[in-house]
């Protein structure tokens, strides 16, 4: 079509448009909120929790750290908190996946814990620097024992942390 040929649209308004629409989960929402579910005190409830893998990474962590969780089912999770310092020391190794949010959210929470614990990942996230938080927190005074930097990452719980 040249320059010259021109083409009008006219674009006329449609009927109103009513019903239902539910937003897919976020990721980054769903990690924080089985965080922070988890150390309340209490029963949290969440709809919306995007069931991928890596935040049923997170979900798992706090399972095996203690915390009862209800799901997800249709999106829907019940945590019940067991408050700051009621996380329990896992019998395992907590294993992230692929999720680099996992562990460098829990890394923080972690190391201000009373009990050590070992976060690891597949061969992905295992190649993946986690000095950008493993740094910071070590100025804090957190001891953070690593591969070259990268995971698994060894957090030695009891420490006083400094902001």
């Amino acid at each position: 079509m040249s320059s010259e040929q021109k083409k009008n649209y006219i674009v006329q308004p449609g009927g109103r448009l009513q019903g239902e629409l539910r937003v897919p989960g976020d990721k980054s929402i769903s990690h924080r909120s089985i965080m922070l579910g988890s150390l309340a005190e209490g029963v949290t409830e969440v709809s919306g929790f995007l069931e991928g893998d890596d935040a049923l990474a997170t979900l798992a962590a706090f399972r095996a750290m203690g915390v009862n969780i209800e799901g997800p089912i249709d999106g829907r999770v019940t945590i019940h908190g067991v408050g700051i310092n009621g996380l329990k020391q896992p019998e395992n190794v907590l294993e992230m996946g692929n999720s680099g949010t996992s562990i460098r959210l829990l890394s923080g929470l972690l190391s201000g814990q009373s009990f050590n614990t070992i976060l690891s990942g597949d061969s992905s996230l295992s190649k993946r620097p986690m000095g950008r938080v493993t740094d910071p927190l070590a100025r804090m005074g957190a001891v953070i024992g690593s591969n070259e930097g990268k995971p698994p990452l060894q957090i030695q719980g009891g420490n006083q942390l400094y902001a």
